[in-house]
């Protein structure tokens, strides 16, 4: 009989830990939560003439598509409108923006234009003009916000095989696109929108071919990288 009863005993002891045991184990491993992923998402919209939409390079190597690449790499998705053609000056984009379906607001806006004024012997006056109407309306597109409009000069086409062998040429072209960028730097800095000056990096093709496109005048690829690089940055930090 006292046999019976250790051997019950015994059992009892048994279960119990086996018990505890078992619930221990639940108790110490609870599951993680799931965090879904946020995806950044943006709209953009791009200004311009030939420069923006990237004459005579692939649609995806101009400076939005490069632009809109290096946001993707930071985590960033961006939808873009682009509203330009090679040889618009301010005028002409001013009436294709004034006729094209456009949304009310875009998180942020890029301006490039003037190369055409000058080109084709526009006055300042008549730029300086133009081009406020471009970036009131731009910042208008940005949702009123000037910091997320970004503002780039023009390029020296003067120091392009396109421009001729001229010495007196290439310094002419120079000095008149150094005047229309010191109207669209003031008036740019007066509405406290963004500015990115690029003229630098346009002149460095006087030494490096490879920053030309095959049509001996635009932009190539790589000129379009350089630009990204210091613009993508800037978008960034003011978003």
């Amino acid at each position: 009989m006292k046999t019976l009863f250790f051997l019950g005993l015994s059992f009892s002891f048994l279960f119990c830990a086996c018990t505890k045991k078992t619930e221990a184990v639940v108790i110490n491993n609870p599951q993680p939560p799931v965090t879904p992923v946020q995806v950044k998402s943006y709209g953009y919209l791009a200004l311009g003439d030939s420069y923006t939409i990237g004459q005579s390079v692939e649609t995806y190597q101009n400076f939005p598509n490069q632009l809109v690449d290096q946001m993707k790499v930071s985590g960033y998705t961006t939808s873009t409108k682009i509203i330009a053609q090679t040889g618009w000056t301010t005028g002409n984009l001013i009436n294709a923006i004034n006729s094209a379906t456009l949304n009310p607001k875009y998180d942020f806006v890029s301006l490039l234009i003037g190369v055409n004024n000058q080109y084709q012997g526009g006055s300042i006056d008549a730029y300086r003009e133009g081009f406020v109407n471009l970036l009131k309306t731009s910042i208008a597109f940005a949702g009123g916000n000037a910091s997320h409009v970004f503002v780039l000069s023009i390029p020296d086409w003067g120091v392009t095989p396109y421009a001729g062998n001229n010495a007196d040429t290439k310094a002419r072209i120079g000095a008149e696109i150094d005047a229309f960028n010191r109207v669209n730097k003031e008036e740019s800095e007066k509405l406290k929108a963004n500015y990115l000056d690029i003229t630098p990096i346009s002149r460095e093709a006087k030494s490096n071919p490879g920053l030309i496109a095959g049509d001996g005048l635009h932009p190539s690829a790589q000129m379009y990288k350089a630009w990204v690089k210091l613009l993508a940055p800037q978008v960034l930090s003011k978003l």
